[in-house]
């Protein structure tokens, strides 16, 4: 295998990283930079962006403009992202200018559309669910119509999803009123047992390397991840099938940096992948407490091509996510976050959001022990005694 070279990044002052996007992701990638006293640019949109402060410049402009992404890019030796939805196109001319952009243009692109996505999957034999592809909500009426796709189903909207948004469980034809007249896919109802999650990182030199198998838990109406568990409740056997084909996906996109793979773990033993994200991902917060290296650190390695930390386990990890209370918009206020700072093994991270809505990400907590159950029962204990409102 050739070997790429590695960036000179500790003996060139004039070396900066660009960053797309200055949110909490963001945020937490420059508690690492700053660490190796890497020089970085980032962009966002919002002028009081999380990341806004760590960075050596910020930029406020918008990630989806071309000229501006194009602009701002000019401007560094590499550029990562802590978003997908920014403009692909400056992106390659970039590239195409000698610019090290990771992940690719060529990937990114890829990722940014749940049916190109999907279609790679297929395409390169990647076990995941069975799906169609449609241009609007009639062609689905349609296809219902002469039975074609029948109910209920999973309908995931082509580009614009996050967190939960852009995802819903057809179950009768009155259920695709409220949803957008988009592009989207449609997906059999898997019977799962858990969802997983494996986050992998890879350099251009070709190394490779797996967190642990986390295990991810729902909130019963947000459709968004409430905690993350590691070690997974699985059997070993399964783990290692699950990072194995986390890497079998992280290889056939040739991605450089983090890889996110979220799968199914069915009701039969099988594990389809459900989907994927370039970047530093919620699955991989707990890293920073629980594994040697933490995703962070190992995204700025992989775009890099430094060499991969160790991603072994030190502890058992829990993450919950601290969200925005129901009922609450505007100034954000943290509630009883006094009495966790008094929980041994209770490990708070806010992440600079000034403004908090329902169920918006504001922070999380990564609870750590010697075993699952122990952190288990601090991350709901935290949880119990902070709460997201507003002034």
């Amino acid at each position: 295998m050739t070997q790429a070279t590695p960036m000179r990044i500790f003996s060139n002052s004039d070396f900066t990283l660009g960053i797309l996007g200055g949110g909490q992701l963001g945020k937490m990638l420059l508690y690492d930079t700053r660490k190796y006293d890497i020089r970085t640019a980032v962009l966002d949109p919002a002028a009081d962006a999380p990341g806004r402060l760590a960075a050596n410049s910020f930029t406020q402009g918008s990630l989806t403009d071309f000229d501006t992404v194009y602009q701002f890019g000019k401007t560094c030796n590499a550029i990562t992202i802590e978003i997908e939805n920014v403009n692909v196109d400056a992106l390659e001319r970039l590239e195409s200018e000698g610019i090290a952009v990771h992940p690719t243009p060529s990937v990114l692109r890829i990722i940014q559309s749940k049916i190109q996505q999907k279609e790679f999957f297929r395409d390169n034999n990647l076990p995941t669910a069975p799906f169609q592809v449609f241009e609007n909500k009639a062609a689905i009426l349609a296809a219902v119509a002469n039975g074609e796709r029948s109910f209920p189903f999973v309908w995931k909207i082509a580009k614009g999803g996050y967190d939960g948004f852009g995802v819903s469980v057809i179950r009768f034809a009155s259920d695709l009123t409220a949803l957008p007249d988009a592009p989207c896919i449609t997906e059999e109802l898997v019977p799962f047992a858990k969802e997983l999650a494996v986050v992998v990182c890879r350099n251009p030199s070709g190394d490779v390397k797996a967190f642990p198998t986390v295990e991810m838990e729902f909130h019963p109406t947000a459709n968004q991840v409430e905690y993350v568990l590691c070690p997974a409740q699985i059997e070993d056997k399964l783990k290692l099938r699950a990072e194995q084909t986390a890497i079998r996906v992280a290889e056939a996109f040739g991605i450089c940096g983090l890889l996110a793979v979220e799968m199914f773990l069915t009701t039969a033993g099988e594990l389809l992948v459900n989907e994927v994200a370039p970047r530093p991902h919620n699955s991989g917060h707990l890293t920073i407490e629980a594994c040697y290296t933490n995703q962070f650190e190992q995204h700025l390695r992989g775009v890099l091509n430094l060499p991969l930390g160790s991603t072994a386990l030190k502890t058992a990890g829990v993450m919950a996510n601290l969200v925005g209370a129901e009922g609450y918009t505007g100034p954000v206020v943290y509630e009883g976050y006094e009495t966790l700072l008094g929980i041994d093994g209770v490990n708070i991270h806010i992440y600079g959001k000034s403004e908090t809505r329902p169920f918006r990400k504001m922070g999380h907590v990564t609870t750590i022990g010697n075993d699952l159950a122990t952190a288990r029962a601090l991350a709901q204990q935290a949880k119990n005694n902070i709460k997201v409102i507003s002034k």
